[in-house]
């Protein structure tokens, strides 16, 4: 009996990796490639597929999540190219958020980060997730709210401590 083909429609399951990744390591090209990284590993372990331990998704996720391991273990590589930069005016709200949320998820321990991005970045559901880490739903929905709960909690309390807002942008402030 042959099994079908992961990789038989790409395209649903290459955005859902990349969200994934993105939710582990940040958008971007490094997110790019590890996605790449992660499809050409599929392509190359095709045969070792079985669909009667999850489907397509969960195996590429499984291989992702090594992907990713092994991308935030790499020194960083700055590839500052002149030609991509924005103003600063044009990213500073965006830096600020992204910022922010990066430091709020890096304030959770390994599991929490790892279900918020299998929840939201790959666009699991709870019982996808459970199936996946080999964990009963509820499980993972209790463990989901309390990441959730302590994310929240990080999100706001750096604005419990910032500075009285003096009418200026960080730009403003900064010439």
């Amino acid at each position: 009996m042959r099994q079908r083909d992961p990789l038989a429609n790409p395209a649903p399951l290459i955005r859902r990796v990349y969200s994934y990744v993105a939710y582990r390591i940040g958008s971007g090209p490094e997110a790019e490639d590890v996605t790449s990284e992660v499809f050409e590993r599929a392509i190359r372990y095709r045969h070792s597929y079985d669909a009667s331990r999850g489907d397509a998704l969960q195996w590429l996720l499984g291989i992702a999540q090594r992907c990713a391991n092994d991308a935030m273990s790499r020194p960083p590589v700055s590839l500052d190219d002149p030609a991509e930069r924005a103003s600063a005016e044009d990213l500073e709200g965006e830096a600020i958020s992204r910022l922010t949320l990066s430091q709020a998820l890096a304030s959770l321990d390994e599991r929490a980060r790892e279900l918020i991005a299998l929840r939201y970045g790959a666009d699991l559901r709870a019982r996808e997730i459970a199936k996946l880490l080999d964990m009963r739903t509820n499980a993972v929905e209790v463990a989901l709210h309390r990441a959730l709960a302590q994310l929240r909690a990080a999100l706001e309390a750096p604005a419990e401590h910032a500075p009285p807002d003096t009418g200026e942008s960080a730009t403003q402030v900064a010439r």
